[in-house]
């Protein structure tokens, strides 16, 4: 292979990929000061990437890895849309049929031009907490995608450095939070201008063609420490198979989800490696359909972790050019409009990231984790703030176990694999929400015993005020378990339930809408995770500490343990 730096001093090679990333570090910073919804501010629900003229990802913050596969997709969208970008130009687009990955993740798209030419582009993905539909926080059950809310193909919101107030008000009269909205798109525009200025120092100090040429040397770079890392791992086919739950349609007669099957052939050669997803379900009524680009996600995600386990590889685009994923058109997995997709983005590739674990056991054991939470969790609240007579929408991800691995246990109550959202604290959500936090515990015995304990999923609940109000859940791994490893037990299957005013409880489904009285409390508790090992393997001093912790109980520790 040839030198990927073809001839750039090295020293200078280093000053600048490092700068590249460090301006999407920034890009983030800025994005965190200047959003206006709590799911930006404070969970990180949003990723920050500089690209090339040609869409191609040169550098991402330590954003979501969900968002490796399609962001790409996304800004190429963009510069094939307007080959007449110009100094001053700004983009939006969430079509999950353009290299978006579902209506509520929306892109906003800058380029940065020096003497004027093009350098390439900033772009900012970012959830918005609401983007239209008839279910507060756009999580609703429908059939197709034109129910998912506002869908924007790639779209120029600013022109000459100044928005378009038509484009504006288009936008702001199909959400429910028009003035949250309008200072996230805000935001997001300050963050992509921090990215421009970054690029144009950089062409300034270094010279136009040679930042370029080392933009290029940058792609090639991760892709020749992909290359090399893929070839230190044995040859070898693996495959795997999981059920999702359903897809939050009941079908007439029916009165249960129906599940459906994901199935995923890997096959590994030298420096390469092909995700084949053959075999997998077409695609359903409900929006647990993916797009290949949320598809391919979940595989990048996953390969990234067990490739470079210690995170030298540069993520961008140059990575995945040795990684092949391949999907029949029409699937679950390969999407095709108007199929809807809203819950495919994290629920889908979730799964698909924790099937290549699973499938990669067989060819190279020690390299892999126990399944996780395989859920984002997602609980949504909408209405009328008795308090202000404002609406507002509340969207939260519960957090669950990450799961166990060959050397040590798994995680508490964190995000897992495909996500690297933060916790909304509880005093953030009940100023911004009617609601009160009643309880926000790890779950017992929620992680899968082992040689290495799985993480424990958390519960949580919340009490509605004032008046009723319209909910909505994703909740996935209601009907399977997160999958122990090498002998380990599965974790704790996720649970959710409403208790009303007068007492009674009722069971939530795990994919859609529901309306909440006053005073009633919804509780969920997310997913753990699996165990990795037999439990006779086991430290008997680590039981015993995961028994005081309130980790295990007694009765599961003779139980699994024996004691």
């Amino acid at each position: 292979m040839r030198d990927p730096l073809h001839g750039i001093d090295p020293a200078r090679f280093e000053v600048v990929k490092n700068a590249l990333l460090a301006a999407a570090e920034e890009m983030k910073i800025v994005l965190a000061k200047t959003a206006y919804s709590p799911l930006l501010k404070v969970a990180g629900d949003y990723s920050c990437g500089i690209f090339n003229a040609r869409g191609e990802m040169v550098a991402q913050g330590p954003d979501l890895p969900i968002h490796l596969g399609s962001m790409p997709d996304a800004v190429g969208s963009v510069a094939r849309a307007f080959p007449d970008v110009a100094p001053g130009d700004v983009f939006i687009h969430n079509d999950p049929y353009r290299g978006g990955s579902h209506l509520p993740d929306v892109n906003v798209v800058m380029p940065a031009f020096h003497q004027g030419r093009l350098l390439g582009f900033g772009c900012v993905r970012a959830h918005w907490p609401d983007i239209g539909s008839a279910t507060p926080g756009s999580y609703g059950a429908v059939t197709e995608i034109y129910g998912e809310g506002l869908r924007l193909p790639p779209v120029r919101l600013y022109r000459d450095g100044k928005p378009d107030p038509s484009v504006e008000a288009i936008i702001l009269a199909n959400v429910r939070t028009p003035a949250e909205r309008l200072g996230d798109i805000r935001a997001q525009v300050a963050a992509n201008r921090r990215a421009a200025e970054r690029m144009i120092g950089l062409a300034g100090k270094y010279g136009v063609d040679e930042l370029l040429r080392i933009m290029d040397a940058v792609l090639d770079y991760s892709e020749t420490m992909m290359r090399q890392a893929l070839r230190a791992l044995p040859d070898g086919d693996a495959g795997f198979e999981d059920i999702i739950d359903g897809d939050g349609i009941l079908e007439p007669g029916e009165d249960a989800d129906r599940p459906f099957r994901l199935r995923l052939a890997l096959r590994k050669r030298g420096d390469t490696i092909a995700a084949d997803f053959a075999g997998s379900d077409p695609q359903v009524p409900g929006p647990m359909n993916a797009p290949l680009s949320v598809t391919a996600s979940g595989v990048y995600a996953a390969l990234k972790m067990i490739v470079d386990p210690d995170s030298l590889i540069p993520p961008n685009s140059g990575c995945w050019r040795p990684v092949t994923v391949t999907a029949p058109p029409g699937s679950v997995v390969n999407a095709q409009e108007p199929a809807p997709v809203v819950y495919a983005n994290h629920e889908m590739s979730h799964r698909v990231s924790e099937m290549v674990f699973a499938a990669m056991y067989g060819i190279t054991p020690d390299r892999v984790l126990a399944g996780s939470q395989g859920t984002s969790g997602i609980t949504t609240f909408g209405g009328i703030d008795y308090r202000s007579g404002e609406r507002f929408v509340s969207y939260e991800s519960t957090k669950g176990g990450f799961g166990a691995r060959p050397v040590k246990d798994g995680i508490n109550a964190v995000s897992a694999v495909i996500s690297n959202m933060l916790n909304t604290p509880i005093e953030v959500l009940e100023m911004s929400a009617p609601l009160r936090v009643e309880e926000y515990a790890l779950v017992p015995d929620s992680g899968g015993a082992g040689t290495w304990r799985g993480g424990l999923g958390v519960r949580r609940s919340w009490r509605v005020l004032g008046h009723a109000l319209r909910g909505a859940m994703c909740f996935e791994r209601q009907v399977t378990p997160p999958f122990g490893q090498a002998g380990g037990l599965p974790g704790s299957k996720a649970r959710l339930w409403i208790t009303l005013p007068d007492g009674t409880q009722r069971v939530l489904a795990g994919k859609g809408a529901f309306t909440a009285p006053e005073g009633a409390v919804v509780t969920v508790e997310a997913p753990g995770s699996g165990g990795y090992g037999p439990p006779a393997g086991r430290d008997r001093a680590a039981l015993r500490e995961d028994v005081l912790d309130g980790y295990v109980t007694a009765e599961s520790a003779d139980r699994d343990y024996g004691g």
